[in-house]
């Protein structure tokens, strides 16, 4: 069998299946808790690239609030995201409602994660290779320093996945990522709240 093309994708539907009823009284829980904390609905919502760059819309639970400033633009991540946001972060129980994603084919357990839509014309021809799979709720690129490496180091994580994927190494992933959430390990950059933007291969470091 084509591990890829099908054997992936029955592992998803069981295992994405699974964790989603194993896990939904916490789904539940902070369904209701981020419905009071932010006044609203607790999802997250942003088109993002899928697998061949077909466009889907991504579900996480919501970790900062909708604060703007005087001329309407969103104030500045370390001001909208909440102490509670940050728990949620820190845990990665925002990822959880993508568990909705992979059941629904959208995306894959283990995978490269799924950016910014405006970001695929700055891929070289090499990164862009990323959207050969399905985008993952984790992957090699997450176990191997997640938000704290560089975009040039992701990208590189990424397209290694995309020419070894195995289920060996789909399990090990997942295994890694278990621990690595458990530590709390690699949620940011150093000296950023969040991940910062990918600008490009010249520029894809902040200034």
């Amino acid at each position: 069998m084509n591990y890829p093309d099908f054997g992936k994708r029955a592992l998803d539907l069981f295992l994405g299946g699974l964790m989603f009823i194993v896990f939904f009284p916490v789904f539940l829980l902070l369904f209701l808790v981020l419905s009071v904390h932010f006044g609203g609905s607790p999802f997250f919502f942003q088109e993002r690239p899928g697998k061949n760059s077909r466009i889907f819309k991504i579900i996480k639970f919501k970790t900062m609030s909708d604060l703007r400033d005087e001329e309407g633009n969103p104030l500045p991540d370390e001001q909208r995201l909440s102490g509670l946001g940050k728990l949620v972060r820190k845990t990665s129980l925002d990822e959880l409602p993508q568990l909705l994603n992979v059941i629904k084919g959208d995306m894959s357990l283990v995978g490269p994660r799924p950016l910014l839509v405006e970001y695929l014309p700055l891929y070289s021809k090499e990164q862009s290779q990323r959207h050969l799979l399905r985008p993952g709720v984790t992957g090699w690129a997450q176990i191997n320093g997640r938000n704290a490496i560089s975009w040039e180091e992701k990208f590189a994580f990424d397209v290694w996945y995309v020419h070894h994927v195995s289920f060996g190494l789909d399990v090990k992933i997942l295994f890694r990522t278990l621990w690595n959430v458990l530590r709390g390990k690699g949620v940011s950059q150093q000296g950023h709240v969040t991940v910062g933007k990918f600008k490009g291969n010249l520029i894809s470091r902040d200034a």
